[in-house]
């Protein structure tokens, strides 16, 4: 919500597309603080909201605005699209409306903001399955997944932001992770520094034959 504020004029239409899971709990949380804060949002859900579980039901409960069903039509006059059908647990390809909802996203013409991960990026290998959003943001949580850095998902994340949930630092490492984002701090210190009397040839040469 805060993402899609600071994009916004008062008073934008915004446009939520929630998934059945988690991802479309948070897309529900952002349009009840959007709503809050004098936004016109409009929620489609892919789904029966009966079948909501967990997190998901209850940020739909609080939800207190209409919800229609998933209708690509139905994004025409957005200023701004939220992203929440799928996160990075998804591990199966996209079909049907939800890959019907992620064209008509990406065919919208106005900015997307993806929730963890835009729709159809597996998170662990960054690949498409089937079908996936291109995001202009993608705010994440916590910490970046390897599908943010990976191509193809990397070319669809747009700009990347990590907001803090209040998970610290402790229970990533209790977590034991193995992947890391490389960068050349990392390997920066093994290359040689010449000294100032160095010559050319103490770094080696080399000679092509014929």
């Amino acid at each position: 919500a805060d993402a899609a504020a600071l994009r916004l004029p008062p008073a934008s239409r915004v446009a939520v597309v929630c998934g059945p899971g988690n991802n479309g709990g948070d897309g529900f949380v952002a349009a009840r603080l959007l709503t809050a804060r004098e936004f016109r949002v409009e929620v489609m859900l892919v789904g029966d909201p009966v079948g909501l579980r967990g997190d998901a039901a209850e940020a739909f409960r609080h939800w207190r605005g209409p919800t229609t069903a998933a209708d690509p039509a139905r994004l025409s006059g957005a200023a701004l699209i939220i992203d929440a059908l799928f996160g990075a647990g998804l591990s199966r390809p996209v079909e049907g409306v939800e890959r019907a909802m992620i064209e008509a996203i990406n065919g919208a013409g106005v900015p997307v903001l993806a929730v963890d991960l835009p729709s159809g990026i597996n998170g662990n290998s960054g690949a498409v399955m089937g079908a996936a959003v291109m995001a202009s943001t993608t705010v994440t949580f916590v910490r970046r997944k390897p599908g943010h850095l990976l191509l193809p998902g990397r070319r669809h994340c747009g700009s990347v932001e990590v907001a803090d949930i209040g998970i610290g630092d402790h229970v990533i490492a209790e977590s034991a992770p193995a992947t890391f984002a490389n960068h050349p701090g990392l390997w920066r210190h093994a290359f040689l520094r010449p000294s100032e009397a160095a010559h050319k040839y103490d770094r080696g040469h080399t000679l092509a034959g014929c």
